[in-house]
């Protein structure tokens, strides 16, 4: 792994939301539970440490005591040239499921194709390609 990596703490919703990203980006997705890593501070099932490993990698749990629920502002999750064009518009497609177009994917004054979608889980992406 290299680079910055999203770590996103859910109210309760971690697999849910990686299983979804899991669903929109591929790769491979680790889950390890509060029941996995012995920890009685939630309920057994809830997630302790997820992972997703691909071509989009991000790190998630479920929020345990004393730890904030994701609650994101002034912030998105830039996926400029990540991929191939028809799979960046996939992306944002899949992502918009659920959720809200912020700014149409399509070709921009400047040349460039980006548009900003926030999915279902309140994360909002900023995807794009140039030509």
């Amino acid at each position: 792994m290299t680079g910055l990596t999203p770590y996103l703490h859910f109210d309760g919703g971690a697999r849910e939301a990686l299983e979804f990203y899991r669903d929109v980006f591929g790769g491979d997705l680790v889950i390890h539970s509060y029941g996995d890593f012995g920890r009685g501070d939630g309920p057994a099932d809830a997630v302790a440490h997820g992972m997703l490993q691909g071509a989009v990698e991000l790190f998630a749990s479920d929020a345990g005591p004393g730890e904030e629920p994701l609650a994101l502002r002034g912030i998105l999750f830039s996926l400029l040239g990540m991929a191939e064009p028809a799979e960046l518009e996939r992306w944002f497609a899949a992502l918009a499921e659920g959720g809200a177009v912020l700014d149409a994917l399509a070709l921009k004054p400047w040349g460039d194709h980006d548009g900003q979608v926030r999915d279902r889980f309140g994360v909002t992406w900023l995807i794009g390609y140039q030509g």
